[in-house]
């Protein structure tokens, strides 16, 4: 285990440097931090290019998993606190960061069950409602998210962070709208919009069979797009003053319904 105490170290100015889309992007890898957000991506099988771990003044990171990591022959840094310091992102004391391959999806590798349960998501900004969601469809068993004309990027380390690294759980695809219509409907998957003006409470429809649950921005809801190209449209009540709910709180209400149904 090669030691790290100088802020001039490349492997740390290469762990800054992926904290910017265009370099996530570029080599294909992600920042992944913290112990169950680690655990995760180790459960799923990923590729990793290096961990960086720190024992230190206020880091801890649990020796369990120094061991689960030397027993799968990762490459492990220790790290001082001034090192780890410059890498680490808010104010977690966990003391572990690993740089993972991102996982590769595309919409032809997905594979579905007889009757799936998708999430499709249309230009969703904030990563902790990205997050957040991907915790939801993990939580429920949802098959696939799609994330249409993405404006944050799946493997952006807040995603990993909010998502509890559901991220690796859930197969995560980006594409347009209309490859996600067009694939939808190939594999006969019907079409739910969260639309506030809808008329039919969601509650009301069918969500037993195939079916894609779509949301959109947190600013202005879905497009037209989808709007027009749903088999249903369907709202949440909304018996206050405000007229929405967030878009990750909207998306789970709708996940768990359709749980719901399928138990049934």
């Amino acid at each position: 285990m090669e030691k790290i105490t100088s802020l001039q170290n490349s492997g740390i100015k290469r762990v800054v440097r992926l904290r910017t889309k265009k370099t996530r992007e570029a080599k294909g890898l992600t920042i992944v931090e913290g112990v169950r957000e680690v655990r995760q991506a180790l459960n799923a099988g990923l590729r990793f290019t290096g961990v960086y771990i720190c024992r230190e003044g206020v880091y801890h990171c649990p020796e369990d998993l120094v061991a689960e990591m030397e027993v799968k022959q990762l490459r492990i840094f220790d790290t001082v606190c001034s090192v780890y310091d410059k890498m680490c992102y808010g104010d977690r004391k966990e003391g572990v960061l690993a740089l993972v391959e991102q996982p590769s999806y595309t919409l032809e590798n997905l594979e579905f069950s007889a009757a799936p349960l998708v999430v499709v998501m249309e230009r969703v900004e904030k990563p902790g409602n990205l997050g957040a969601i991907l915790r939801t469809c993990d939580g429920a068993g949802v098959e696939a998210l799609i994330v249409c004309d993405e404006l944050t990027d799946v493997y952006n380390p807040n995603v990993v962070r909010s998502s509890l690294g559901a991220v690796f759980t859930v197969p995560a695809v980006t594409c347009t709208n209309k490859e996600a219509v067009d694939f939808l409907r190939s594999k006969g998957i019907r079409i739910f919009a969260a639309v506030v003006q809808a008329e039919g409470g969601y509650y009301k429809k069918d969500m037993t069979g195939s079916c894609a649950i779509v949301v959109g921005s947190e600013q202005d809801g879905l497009s037209d797009f989808w709007r027009r190209n749903a088999d249903e449209q369907v709202r949440i009540p909304m018996l206050g003053k405000v007229d929405s709910l967030n878009v990750s709180v909207s998306a789970a209400v709708m996940i768990y319904e359709a749980v719901r149904q399928r138990a049934l």
